[in-house]
């Protein structure tokens, strides 16, 4: 596998310029540091003309207590699966991430569920609306200030606590203190 620093590096060196910040390679990943104003370019030149056609996945992190506080986190890959790049953009608590909508339809999905958890709003996205959270939620469970117990809401307990339907099942581990061979469910038929 030829290294992306030597193929695709120096031209978006080139077009992005000071836009670039750090490049990274460890262990055979490759990541490129952009600024917030240079990420669309970023995206649509590794779309359009270095052959990316694939987005794998769009995250974020919550560097809490820092400023810009989220980073916004692009996993990008080559049809043949030769190339992957990962982009990474630092985004301040009072800005948003241009879409990606346009250079791939998977980023519609990806980006609102990174507006849904984290709360990093996406300009120009068409159809930002939560995709877990239901509307209204007032809060971002992903982020770091989120208390792990949760927070009060409005929304109705739909949780069940009957009889789980598969308790007991074929396909059901059963909980003790043995090890996982002795409850794996197969096993309970051949002693």
């Amino acid at each position: 596998m030829s290294s992306i620093l030597e193929n695709d590096f120096p031209a978006l060196r080139e077009a992005l310029g000071s836009g670039i910040l750090s490049e990274v390679e460890f262990r055979g990943e490759n990541t490129l540091n952009v600024s917030l104003e240079a990420l669309p370019k970023a995206l649509a030149l590794c779309k359009e003309k270095l052959g990316y056609e694939l987005l794998l996945d769009v995250s974020s992190l919550d560097h809490f207590g820092e400023d810009p506080r989220f980073e916004i986190v692009y996993e990008l890959a080559s049809l043949d699966d030769k190339r992957h790049l990962r982009l990474k953009a630092k985004v301040s608590e009072d800005e948003s991430v241009p879409t990606a909508v346009h250079l791939w339809k998977a980023a519609d999905w990806h980006e609102r569920e990174v507006w849904d958890m984290m709360g990093i709003p996406f300009a120009d996205h068409p159809n930002l609306k939560r995709i877990l959270m239901w509307e209204g939620y007032p809060f971002f469970p992903l982020r770091k200030d989120f208390p792990l117990a949760g927070r009060p809401s409005e929304m109705p307990d739909v949780a069940s606590t009957g009889v789980a339907p598969l308790e007991g099942g074929p396909f059901v581990t059963s909980p003790s203190s043995e090890n996982n061979a002795k409850r794996e469910p197969r096993a309970r038929h051949q002693e």
